[in-house]
Parts: structure tokens; C-alpha cells; sequence
């Protein structure tokens, strides 16, 4: 046997035994440290660290910067809570005392490495007398593992005193003591938090706000480990605590975490193969790596009033603990190429409140004391897009025969409820009789087109507005497209005929009345259909990625989509066209700034209609010029600013991630 080959059976041998190299799992370690986690949270409400969390869990960690370090990970920050909070700076903390009761190590000048992955968080402490390494992994949507491996670095045996300690940043907040387990109960929240230390006869004693816990002395050999495993549950009544603790008791912590890093080993292999040819290199496979480990940040298990698991449009920004409609069709798409059961739960979550009429409202929450579900209005019609998506990838004809009625009511709804003059064309609307919530029912809330926009009364809780919108009708015409071909499905046969002839008439009307020769532009028009409300947005281009324009008028439009002084900007497919007289590229939300599900539909239109070079042309712009999306450690944005590339609004966002995702993958229609 060869030399090299001898080296190479140790090196794998060590890596098998330390169960700490990332080694032989290359995706992942190519994709080490893709978000930043490190912050030292200040207070409960403090929003500037991120956060990881896994498998669902409404809790998540970080690292503590060099100021503030310890030996723990920050928070956690729970989102059982409030609109989300950190529990503490570092609630399970280690102090490390040797048998003078001296520090062992000084954790500030003894930092070696911290390190993130798709799978868990570590870090490296070492100092001429022991080395401790840490490493935290989700065993599940309730419970994180954390280890604590001590080793003796000297010569001689050492006798070593661990303990944890913290104070709460809560005061709604309450420890106790449960037998050896330390016990935190809300007066705000039904989840109840318990923190075990594992294999070890714990001694804690607590107060309402803090708690002091001194496991089992340490005495080591010269180059001993020991380890010290804390598990940290937080879980909702409706699950069993007592389940989830027998769960905990026989799991392994190599096991668990060697299981997790596999599962995430082979998601991402499995996603890198799925890449289009034109994002061959590994730098796209990296950026594959933070956009799943983004909606991963986000995705939640189900919980009080969120029957059904889903994604958070971001869990960092205080108002988005919640699902939103058409952010769920979105996140489903992308999600489906790697989770079908949980794109499947993210179209059940809103679904489980449509009402009987068939409406689906604007967006659902965990505990309605906090936020009160939206029922003002609904989002644009992509339910059914995101539905058959899903089937492509999972070939399930259940499912199909789980939605298809849902989708109908839903469908039809629109045309009973947003249909003010009948003509078969809809309007944006709400069931208040407000423009505000008019506007929200688009998506677009502020933008330029609805400047002069009135209401109108349809009925009883039903209202449009007084223009009917090219992108809602697009919407409908593929919806009636995608119904065809579930109706097929099923083999109703007249069914799927009628959805055609459906979309064939819409068709004529969608071409006609909100087209414009001169200028080469699809615009929302006035109720009655004569005039157009000529704002050059991107609702423009909607018709294209529904594949209901002409050859000629996509021709058309892409001269606009590739002009550099209209929407081909730095980053391009801006929400307001850049030579518009209220173009504002700053914070100026749909009046400017650049949102990745429009952009993605633009591009996507394109590609549909055989301008694969342009469409390659603008991705490659979106995904270079939009600030630190390639960068390591930067998360991805909720919106970009068109000119200089700049992030906006929220971070670790969900629908961004999802396009970006969808952008990379093969697409096949």
C-alpha cells in the first residue's frame, strides 16, 4: 500500500473519531460561515444579529463577537415569544473553574475559530492548559443539542469545575426548578422552555430571573476529553413534552449531529445537480447553500394558529412572524425542490382559513392577541401556479385531489368578488371598502399606478378598484391554465376543457386592452377599459411570464426590459421604470426598488419565450450587482436598491432566496 494511501486512511479515520471536521462533507464546508451569525444581543428585542435555527424550531442561536464572548452561544432568541426576543445574551453559558477556583481559560484571548453550517454551529477555545470545543445541532422542531468538549492539554491530570449561570432579559419570563431540569414558563406564550444537563447530576438553583447550575467536576488525564452535552427544548402545548424528552434521553450527540451534516450533505448535492448549465461553478453552489439555509432560517412547524408548517417571509424583522399568501406560493415553488411535504404545509397553512366563499386571506399568524389575522384583503391569484409545481416535482395525484376544489372556489371568487362591471376582467380589491388594503391585495403597496386609485362597492364585503390590473388578469389567465391541466389530472375531462376556452377568451382581452403599440408596454387600465394608467412598472411584464402576449408584444417588451435607462438597471427589473418622473431607488419600496419575485418573473417570461441570452444577461446582473449575495456572511435582503446594488428592508429573506433558487435550478415546464 501506498504511502499517500496510508495517510489518507488515517486522515479518515481522525475525522471519523473527532466527529468535528467537516472533511467529508465538501458542500457543506465550502458553504461554511455563508450568513453571518455573530452579534452579542443587548437586549430582547435587539434586531441587529441574525440567527440559526433548523428542522422548524421557533427558536435559534448565534456566535458572541470577541467583546462580549463566553463560552456559549448567543441567545436563544425565541420566537414562542412575542414577535421574537432573546431569552438572554447566552442563557446556557459555561464557566470553567480549575481546583483553586481560578478561570481555567480566559474565553475572549482564547478564541480559535467559529464556524457555521447548513448543519449546526462550533466553536474553538484553547489555551496552554485544556481546549474546549462546542457544537450545537436541532434534533428536532422543539430541541437543540448543545456539546461541550473538554480536553486536558497538559501533562499532568487536572480537576476541572463547570458550571452555567444567566439572567433573563424578561420579566414576563419565569425559571423553576423540575427535578434536575430548569424550567422556563411565559405568561405571553403556551411554550414552555426546558433546559436538561444531560448525564449529569446537576445541581440548580434559581431565581425568577437567573439561575446558577454546577454540574459534575471534571478530573482529566493528560490529553482526556470529556464531554458535557445541555439539551434546550422550547415547545408549544399542543406537542408532548414527555415524547419529546424520551427522544431526548437516547439520542447520541455524534449520531445526531453526523445524521444532520448527511442530510444536508445530500440536499445539497442533490440541488448543485439541478443547477443550469450557465451556473456550473462552485460559487453558484455556495450561493445554493445560503439561499436554502436562508428559508431554512425562516421555516417554522406548525404552531397554534399556524395549523401547518411553513416560512416567515423573515423571522429578523419584527412584523413578519406570520405566513402571507402570496409569499407562501412563492416559498412552496422553491421549497418543493428540496422538501415537497413542507411546500405541501406551507399551501395548506393559509388554505386552512379559506372561507366558504372561497376566499383566502392576506396573511395568518401563531397567536392572534399579538397580530390579528388579515382578512382586509387577499393576494394576487398564484395559489394554483405553486400547486401544480409542487406536483411536478412530487408526481402526487392526491394532492392534486386535495386542492383542485380549493383552487376553484378560490378562483371563482375573484370573479364573483373583484369583477365590478362583469366583463370578465378583475380588479384589486378589499373587503373593507379601503384603498389602503386595495393596494395591499396587489402586493405593490404604494406603487405609482394606484396614485389616483378610488374605490368601489360590489357588495356586501366586497369592493374593487376603479382600474382593472394586467398583472391580477395575467395572474388569472395562468391560473386558468394550471387548473386545465389539474383538471386533466383528475380526468375530468370537460373540466380541463372549459379552464382552456376560458383562458383563450381572457387572452384576447388581456392582449387588446392593456397593451400599448407606441411604447411597447402592458399597463393597468380604468374600469371601463378605454384609458391606460401609464406608469412603466413591473406589472408590465407579467403577461410575458404567463405566457398570454403575443410573440410581437414580448418582442416589444423586451426592448424596454434591456434598456438601460428604463428597467435594465445596475441591478435589474426595477419596480418603476428609472427614467419615470417618481422613480425612487431609495427605501422607495414599489416605486423603485428592485424585488426579487418580480424580477424573477420577468426573466423567467424571457426565458419562455426564447430570449434565453437576455434572460441569462439580466440574471447574471441580479445575482453580481445586488449587494453581498455572492459574499460570504451577507444575508439575503427583502428588496435592492437599482442604481447602486444596495440591500434594503428586511434581512434573511424568504421570497428573495426563494427566486434566487429558482433562477439557479433547471425549470422545466
Amino acid at each position: 500500500m501506498s504511502k499517500k494511501k496510508i495517510l489518507f486512511i488515517l486522515a479518515s479515520l481522525f475525522i471519523i473519531q473527532s466527529g468535528w471536521s467537516q472533511k467529508s462533507y465538501p458542500n457543506l464546508e465550502s458553504a461554511k460561515n455563508s450568513i453571518n451569525y455573530k452579534g452579542n444581543p443587548t437586549n430582547a428585542t435587539d434586531r441587529k444579529p441574525l440567527a440559526f435555527s433548523d428542522k422548524g424550531a421557533w427558536f435559534a442561536f448565534g456566535f458572541l463577537e470577541t467583546t462580549e464572548i463566553q463560552a456559549g452561544f448567543s441567545g436563544p432568541f425565541l420566537m414562542t415569544e412575542q414577535n421574537g426576543v432573546w431569552l438572554s445574551s447566552s442563557f446556557v453559558s459555561l464557566e470553567l473553574k480549575d481546583e483553586n477556583k481560578q478561570e481555567a481559560i480566559n474565553w475572549k484571548t482564547s478564541l480559535v475559530t467559529q464556524n457555521s453550517y447548513n448543519s449546526h454551529l462550533e466553536q474553538q477555545f484553547k489555551n496552554e492548559k485544556v481546549e474546549v470545543k462546542q457544537q450545537l445541532v436541532f434534533l428536532s422542531g422543539h430541541t437543540a443539542l448543545q456539546k461541550t468538549s473538554i480536553t486536558n492539554k497538559t501533562a499532568k491530570a487536572i480537576t476541572l469545575f463547570p458550571s452555567y449561570n444567566a439572567t433573563l432579559f424578561l420579566d414576563d419570563l419565569q425559571l423553576s426548578k423540575e427535578n434536575n431540569t430548569l424550567k422556563i414558563t411565559s405568561s405571553k406564550s403556551t411554550a414552555t422552555g426546558y433546559i436538561q444537563f444531560l448525564k449529569s447530576n446537576a445541581e440548580i438553583e434559581v431565581s425568577k430571573q437567573s439561575y446558577k447550575a454546577q454540574t459534575e467536576k471534571l478530573v482529566l488525564k493528560p490529553n482526556e476529553t470529556k464531554e458535557i452535552i445541555v439539551s434546550q427544548t422550547f415547545i408549544f402545548s399542543q406537542y408532548s413534552w414527555k415524547t419529546e424528552n424520551e427522544t431526548i434521553q437516547k439520542t447520541v450527540f455524534n449520531t445526531l449531529l453526523n445524521n444532520t451534516q448527511k442530510e444536508k450533505e445530500n440536499l445539497l448535492a442533490q440541488l448543485i445537480a439541478k443547477k443550469k448549465s450557465i451556473y456550473k461553478d462552485a460559487v453558484y453552489s455556495d450561493l445554493v447553500a445560503k439561499l436554502v439555509l436562508t428559508l431554512q432560517n425562516n421555516t417554522r412547524i406548525a404552531a397554534e394558529g399556524l395549523k401547518h408548517g411553513g416560512l416567515f417571509p423573515s423571522y429578523n424583522y419584527e412584523w413578519f412572524h406570520g405566513f402571507w399568501a402570496w409569499d407562501s406560493w412563492k416559498h412552496a415553488v422553491a421549497v418543493a425542490n428540496y422538501d415537497q411535504e413542507l411546500a405541501k404545509n406551507q399551501m395548506r397553512a393559509l388554505f386552512d382559513y379559506q372561507e366558504p366563499n372561497g376566499f383566502i386571506p392576506d396573511c395568518i399568524y401563531r397567536n392572534n392577541l399579538l397580530e390579528e389575522n388579515n382578512y382586509r384583503n387577499t393576494k394576487a391569484p398564484l395559489a394554483a401556479w405553486a400547486i401544480w409545481k409542487i406536483y411536478e416535482k412530487s408526481k402526487d395525484v392526491n394532492f392534486i385531489k386535495e386542492f383542485y376544489p380549493k383552487l376553484k372556489l378560490y378562483h371563482n371568487w375573484w370573479y364573483k368578488e373583484r369583477d365590478h362591471d362583469q366583463d370578465g376582467l378583475c380588479e384589486f380589491g378589499s373587503t373593507d371598502g379601503t384603498v389602503i388594503a386595495a393596494k395591499w391585495e396587489s402586493g405593490m403597496d404604494n406603487a405609482v399606478r394606484f396614485d389616483d386609485s378610488k374605490i368601489l362597492k360590489n357588495g356586501e364585503k366586497a369592493y374593487s378598484l376603479d382600474q382593472e390590473s394586467v398583472d391580477l388578469n395575467s395572474f388569472l389567465f395562468a391560473e386558468k391554465n394550471y387548473l386545465s391541466k389539474m383538471a386533466a389530472v383528475l380526468k375530468l375531462t370537460e373540466e380541463a376543457k372549459k379552464w382552456k376556452e376560458e383562458s383563450e377568451a381572457l387572452k384576447v382581452k388581456i392582449q387588446n386592452q392593456f397593451w400599448d403599440a407606441a411604447t411597447g408596454w402592458f399597463y393597468d387600465t380604468t374600469i371601463d377599459g378605454k384609458t391606460q394608467i401609464k406608469a412603466m412598472g413591473c406589472e408590465g411584464y407579467l403577461p410575458i411570464w404567463a405566457e398570454v402576449a403575443t410573440p410581437e408584444q414580448a418582442k416589444a417588451a423586451k426592448v424596454n426590459m434591456l434598456d438601460t435607462a428604463s428597467l435594465n438597471t445596475f441591478v435589474p427589473l426595477p419596480t418603476l421604470a428609472a427614467n419615470h418622473p417618481k422613480f425612487k431607488p431609495d427605501n422607495g419600496y414599489w416605486r423603485g426598488p428592485v424585488w426579487l419575485d418580480q424580477s424573477y418573473f420577468g426573466i423567467n417570461g424571457l426565458e419562455k419565450y426564447g430570449y434565453t441570452k437576455e434572460a441569462n444577461e439580466l440574471a447574471h446582473k441580479l445575482i453580481y450587482n445586488a449587494e453581498g449575495v455572492l459574499d460570504k456572511g451577507t444575508s439575503i435582503r427583502e428588496n435592492y436598491q437599482p442604481i447602486t446594488g444596495k440591500g434594503l428592508e428586511a434581512f434573511n429573506f424568504s421570497w428573495s432566496a426563494s427566486h434566487y433558487l429558482m433562477l439557479l435550478l433547471e425549470d422545466k415546464k
